[in-house]
């Protein structure tokens, strides 16, 4: 994976990871402060961004992977579970839904992104409207 798909990625997956957290702030939703997305530090959201995108390459539909924040250096434990839920084409075209679960100090989340990718490309994070 070269580069500059790294970095569309990583730009990607944070934005989603991270919107979810801000938009809680911005619209006084206190009881979402401890959900474990606000535990997440930035290495912990590269390395799930990186586990996302090999089960996005490498998972079946309904095929599920963990994993866990070791090694990010954060105190708190921090883990997922990522499955691939299902796979469209369109010619070129490939998307795939994803969920991923979110586990921290006894809470859970669950994240449900779309992410598409043309022939051979990165795969970008899609917007729901």
């Amino acid at each position: 994976m070269s580069i500059r798909t790294r970095v569309l990625l990583n730009l990607s997956v944070g934005s989603l990871l991270l919107g979810g957290a801000i938009g809680a702030q911005a619209a006084n939703l206190g009881f979402l402060n401890d959900t474990p997305i606000t535990y997440m530090k930035p290495r912990d959201v590269d390395s799930v961004k990186l586990a996302v995108i090999k089960a996005l390459d490498d998972k079946k539909d309904g095929e599920t992977t963990n994993w866990v924040n070791e090694g990010t250096g954060n105190s708190v434990k921090i883990d997922a579970v990522i499955t691939v839920a299902s796979t469209a084409k369109d010619g070129e075209r490939t998307c795939r839904d994803v969920g991923v679960v979110l586990n921290a100090k006894g809470q859970s989340m669950n994240l449900r992104p779309q992410f598409c990718k043309q022939g051979a490309g990165a795969w970008q994070l899609q917007k729901k409207h």
